[in-house]
């Protein structure tokens, strides 16, 4: 079987790289962006680092903000309306997972109008045409939405979101640049950051992962637990450091999947609204601790990218714990929640079960997984 990598036909990487994007869009022949971001970001002034660019360069633009944390359908449908009323050729989404997503959603279907029912989109779906062309810029350091093929719609009436996975999604340039991230509080870099690190470990147990794919995770492990702590901190190299990571981590997961960390996240957030980084953190070491007697040496190598020393000389037990405990303190350090306490209500626990269950990332776990073991994961954290 041959494995496959898609990543984005360019990417850019550093401080200032935010000036590329009108070089693109110029090179590309690109006449009038929609550009899609999140209301917060508009209000204090991130997004207009970018039109700043734009309008520096003569290039017209379109600004849609109908876009919630947890996009929903209704965000997607909206934004579809107003790109073609906007009479817009590319899209520019600045923003964190949910601008990103909403945009993805959009490309599709606009190009692809037979899946205008967005529901259509879930899964693997067999869409034939490249998206309306996007040039990604994240503002926080965790979700990769630039360099993945997937995207995640919650859908209200439904309580629940679901994941998308289409190679015709992915953003063409990537405009990794950490002065867009400045401005992130300390919660949202600590829940970004987690979210990574749950990409990078969980892309590295993977059933899918292969040798390509270990190289990106196992960087990104060794970057996040290196950086996180300061960037969380406020520190600019700590900053600088996280938004390469989350990005290192993206090339790899994005190609190979995810686990149930993630179902069991999706489902929190489509039935509370919970933060994904958060949710992922605090689901993050049970679920490592269950998928532990199936994952080889690999937490030994996780281990090692933590930081954690001596584990050439501990036994599978020893250094799996270590594993565990090495994502525990960083999660603790960064001020994530250790429990679903307040979150989680006992009453819900079939629905998010059965709900997790079903989600697109559930196949990718290591562990072969049912809806009762999912039920005993999240008692165990309530």
């Amino acid at each position: 079987m041959a494995n496959r990598i898609i990543l984005n036909e360019t990417s850019y990487h550093g401080a200032g790289a935010i000036e590329n994007i009108a070089t693109e869009a110029k090179a590309r022949g690109f006449k009038k962006a929609f550009v899609c971001s999140d209301p917060d970001l508009i209000k204090f002034g991130v997004t207009k680092k970018v039109l700043d660019v734009l309008d520096k360069a003569d290039l017209e633009y379109e600004v849609y903000s109908d876009i919630k944390p947890n996009p929903t359908i209704e965000n997607v449908q909206s934004g579809v309306a107003a790109f073609k009323k906007a009479k817009t050729d590319y899209i520019v989404a600045i923003g964190g997972g949910s601008s990103m997503d909403t945009a993805k959603a959009i490309g599709i279907i606009i190009n692809n109008p037979e899946f205008e029912d967005v529901r259509s989109l879930e899964g693997v779906a067999p869409t034939k045409n490249p998206c309306v062309p996007i040039i990604a810029v994240p503002t926080t350091a965790g979700t990769a939405a630039e360099v993945t093929i997937n995207y995640v719609i919650t859908d209200v009436e439904k309580q629940r979101k679901f994941v998308c996975v289409d190679v015709h999604d992915i953003p063409i340039v990537a405009v990794v640049d950490p002065d867009m991230m400045s401005t992130m509080p300390k919660g949202l870099t600590a829940a970004t950051g987690m979210d990574a690190l749950t990409h990078a470990i969980e892309g590295y147990i993977t059933k899918a992962a292969w040798e390509m794919t270990d190289m990106f995770h196992l960087k990104a492990i060794e970057l996040i637990s290196a950086s996180l702590r300061s960037a969380v901190a406020g520190e600019k190299e700590g900053r600088d450091t996280m938004a390469l990571a989350q990005y290192v981590a993206g090339m790899g997961f994005s190609n190979v999947g995810l686990g149930i960390v993630h179902s069991m996240a999706h489902t929190l957030g489509a039935k509370y609204d919970t933060p994904h980084g958060v949710a992922n953190a605090i689901l993050l070491p049970t679920v490592m601790q269950y998928n532990a007697d199936c994952t080889g040496e690999k937490y030994r190598e996780i281990a090692r990218a933590m930081g954690v020393k001596g584990v050439d000389s501990m036994t599978a037990e020893q250094y799996r714990n270590a594993a565990i405990e090495a994502v525990k303190q960083l999660s603790k350090d960064v001020g994530i929640p250790a429990d679903l306490k307040e979150i989680v209500r006992p009453e819900d626990i079939d629905f998010l079960s059965e709900s997790a269950y079903k989600d697109a990332c559930t196949p990718g776990n290591p562990k072969d997984t049912s809806v009762e073991d999912i039920k005993k994961l999240f008692k165990s954290l309530i």
